[in-house]
This record gives structure tokens, sequence and C-alpha cells, in this order.
């Protein structure tokens, strides 16, 4: 086995390489410097040696005029463009034995796996930009999974390796074999104007995955995939304490997301953290979740400052999912699976301090909202504001509105919030639900302000179970009770009025909790 950045093969250096005697300074034209865009035959070897010229020259760019070219693993350097101009192509070769092994972090578990078509470690100042495109071949790569021939994890399209001031723009890329473009303990990246489209069927097909990165811009970008569209992510308990890197510092504006898992995904590998993240002014389209955050026992680490704002979703199963019982790769696993209380130990996740604003979800399918802390330590301090929640009256399928142990089928629910601590609502609109519009479980410290919301006629508009320390605007039923909430009049939703009400019939601020589970950081 080879490591990160290293190939089987080794590729001719720049001194054996001829450079053209015309052309622009800087500018390594490919086809000047005997590549053959030619499908019946792989260029890897030709491609690699224009690079690494390119790169002994001091850097420049590697420029690939319109033609297809069929490829197995390319290795960037630092200070190296690579240009795809308008018609060119790369096509991953159906070739195992094109991409070599290398020891590669999947999930944040290091394991061998097959190196990316576009490739790099330990670079700086590194640029994939154009109008071109890159294919993939993930068919080949599917069908060996399927068939369980595969003894690694397929390559992405482009891997990028604890690389510093990193360009992605322009390009547009498909059928990747697995995830399309992961940065991998990076800095200052900058993923603009990128199109990404697999078959939605494609499994692990992930669009943007920056996983341990700081510094992220990603803007512009279109992503139809069959996985999630981009996921965040920063490492699992299975990186030893020392090994994992926080993921912060991340921008995501103005991107259309269709179909894919998730709109915008963090975790479920949280164990360094992910902090300080801005999503804003994006559209999802037939997304399974809209923004979703998880992760489990075990994996740890602290999700917190994360903002959402400006975003428009239709046709999404569960706009807004928070979800700290995440079982995906863990079923059956007891400590995932129990909703009784943990001890709280380094591997206890912690999900604080979010944001969601100026949001609207048209036929929304299962909820309009799930949250889901761990008994033992509650999600802390979420608000959303100003958000409208259309469900979709005609949907009658039900399914789970996130991936949780024990979680019931729902359709057409409304705001659903257990093991949460400092919960505000203000300005809530959630029409078409069946059920109880917002329903809270073993909550601490709710404000419920200007709730917009009409019942279904059998069911109170709010329903508590165990909840302490409630301010409203209107009268609420006891916090143990069942009552409805006075937002319905005439058959039509108003808002609430001025008047506060605590659950226990007194006005004023809300009552504080003081509950050992966790401090109040």
């Amino acid at each position: 086995m080879v490591g990160v950045g290293q190939s089987l093969a080794k590729p001719r250096t720049a001194l054996q390489l001829e450079l053209p005697a015309g052309g622009r300074p800087g500018v390594f034209n490919v086809l000047e410097m005997g590549v053959v865009a030619d499908t019946s035959a792989a260029s890897t070897a030709a491609l690699q040696r224009v690079i690494d010229a390119c790169a002994a020259a001091g850097g420049g760019t590697v420029l690939v005029p319109s033609g297809c070219y069929l490829t197995g693993t390319l290795w960037m350097r630092s200070h190296v463009t690579l240009q795809l101009e308008a018609g060119a192509k790369l096509v991953g070769v159906p070739d195992i034995q094109a991409f070599p092994i290398v020891a590669s972090k999947w999930e944040g578990l290091a394991k061998p796996s097959y190196a990316a078509l576009i490739a790099g470690d330990g670079l700086e100042n590194i640029a994939i930009i154009g109008r071109g495109s890159i294919d993939g071949g993930g068919e080949f790569w599917w069908d060996l999974e399927r068939r369980n021939l595969l003894k690694h994890t397929r390559p992405r399209i482009i891997r990028l390796i604890n690389c510093r001031n990193v360009l992605v723009d322009g390009i547009s890329m498909s059928n990747s074999a697995y995830w399309s473009l992961n940065p991998v303990g990076c800095d200052n990246v900058t993923i603009n104007r990128v199109t990404i489209k697999n078959p939605p069927d494609s499994p692990n097909t992930d669009g943007i995955n920056p996983d341990s990165c700081s510094n992220v811009h990603i803007a512009n970008c279109h992503i139809d995939v069959g996985d999630d569209c981009i996921a965040i992510k920063a490492g699992t308990e299975d990186d030893g304490r020392g090994v994992a890197r926080p993921c912060e510092n991340i921008t995501i504006t103005n991107c259309t997301m269709h179909r894919g898992h998730g709109g915008v995904v963090m975790g479920s590998e949280t164990h360094g953290n992910i902090r300080n993240v801005v999503i804003s002014n994006c559209v999802f389209c037939e997304t399974d979740r809209g923004i979703r955050l998880k992760s489990r026992r075990g994996r740890g680490g602290v999700v917190e400052d994360v903002r959402v704002s400006n975003i428009v979703m239709d046709g999404v199963l569960c706009p807004l999912v928070i979800n700290m019982f995440y079982e995906c790769g863990a079923e059956g696993t007891s400590r995932v699976m129990d909703h009784s209380p943990y001890p709280v130990d380094h591997g206890t996740p912690r999900f604080r301090r979010l944001r969601f604003s100026n949001i609207t979800a048209r036929r929304a399918k299962y909820a309009a909202a799930y949250v889901l802390g761990l008994p033992e330590m509650f999600v802390e301090d979420v608000c959303f504001d100003d958000i409208s929640l259309y469900l979709d009256p005609t949907n009658t399928q039900g399914g789970p509105p996130a991936m949780a142990p024990n979680v019931p089928d729902m359709y057409r629910a409304g705001v659903v919030v257990r093991n949460a601590r400092s919960i505000k609502l203000r300005r809530i609109d959630v029409l078409d639900q069946r059920g109880a519009a917002v329903s809270l479980t073993n909550v601490e410290d709710v404000i419920i302000q200007s709730l917009s919301a009409q019942s279904d006629g059998d069911h109170p508009i709010v329903v508590m179970e165990n909840v302490t320390g409630i301010f409203s605007d209107s009268p609420l039923p006891a916090a143990n009770g069942n009552g409805k909430l006075d937002g319905h009049r005439n058959g039509k939703p108003r808002r609430t009025g001025q008047a506060g009400r605590e659950s226990n019939g007194k006005t004023g601020t809300p009552a504080r909790s003081n509950s050992p589970q966790t401090d109040r950081r």
C-alpha cells in the first residue's frame, strides 16, 4: 500500500518532457505537450507529465483544450492551476489499476481507498477551474460495489488533503463513483459556480463534503446528487483525541440543491467540533431533509454557532432536523439505540447556539421540523424565527422525520421538539398539519411568540409533556396537560396577542430551570 498522495507508478520527471517552443509564458497546453484527446486509451501518464512539468517550472496553468480525455488518478502539485476549457472533459477510466490505493479517511476513519480522480496532499495555491467537465465514470464502480467486488472505498472525483489556498471554480462534475468534492484538513477553500449532477439512485455520491477544514466558502453552486448535497464533517471517535480537527468558519450561499438526502448537513462526524457556519440564500427542491444536524453517542464534539437564513424549500420530507440519535451505521448498538439517560463523557455530542430565520418550506411531507436531543445532553439554545412551514395536504404516506431509533413514522406532523433547553419559537406559521402544530416533550425554558396555526379540528394546536419554564404571548395548556392554544378563531389562524403567561398561569419572563444535566455556557 502507498501513502496518501503517492502513486503506485512513478511519473516521468519534468526534465524528461520537452516543452513547446511557443505558447504563453506559464501556460502548459496539454495538446502541445504530447497528450491526445482520445477515449480509446488512457492519457493518465501524459497528463501527469504536463502537471509535473508545470510544477517544476515554478507553477503556472495546465490548459486542457476542448476534447475528451480518459484518465486515472492525476496528482495535483503546488502552485498549479488545472484549467478545463469549455468542451474539455476528463473521464475516469474503467480500470481499478488506474486508481492507486492510498491511506484514506472515510467518515473520519483512516482506511485504504482508491485515490481520487484528481488528488493532492500537502499542497498550496492550487486551482481547478474552467467551464469544462469531469465525469467520474461511476457506473463502473457502482456495479462492482453492488456485486461486492471492491475491497476498498470507491474513488472521489476531487479529494485534496492538508492543502492551503484552494480554488475550484466553474467546472461541472457528474457520475462520481463516490463523494464528488472532498477537501480534508484544508485551509482557505473557495468553491464557486460548480455544478454537480449524479443519478438519484447512485450510492454515497455526495456533492461537496468539507471535512475538518477551516475557512471554507461555497457559493453559486447547483447540486443534484444521490446522497447529501453538502455535508460538513469533523472526524469520528475512531480518529483518536489527538487527531480530530474542527470544521469551522464555513459560509454557504446562493446555492440550489435538488433531490439529495439532505440540502446542507452537519455531521454525523462531529468529533473535532463543527462551529461558525453560515448558510444563506439557498433553495432546496425535493431533498429528503433540508437543513440536518446529526450525531450520536460516542461521536462527541460540539456543533455550535450555526446561522441559517433566507432559505426556500419545496417538496422536502422534513425541512429542519436536529438529531442526536443518528442511527445509520450503528443499528443495534445499545448505546446508540437506548433512549434512557447515559453518563456524560468525552463521547457525548453537544448542539448549541443554533439560529434559523426567514425560511419558507412548502409541501413538506413528514414533519415541519424535528428536534431530538439526548436525555443526558439536551439540544441547547435554538431559535426559530420568521419561518413558514406548509405541510403537503395531499400527502398520505408516512415516514421517519429523522433517522433515529424508535421514532414513529409521521406524515404532516408539525414542529416536534424533544429533550431540549432554551427554545424560542417566534413568528412561526404551521399550516395543513395533522395533529398539533407544536409538540414539546422534556423541554426546559420555552418562548412561544406569534405562533400562527390552524387546528385540524381533532387536536390541540400545542401539546406539552414535561415542559418547564414556558413563556407565551397567549394562553397555553398546563405544562403536563393537553389543551388548545388560543390561535384559532372562526376557522382562520390568527397570531396570538401580547399578554405573557407562564405555564403556572403567571405573567412575566420565563421560569429558569436548575437542571444539572448540562451547564449553560
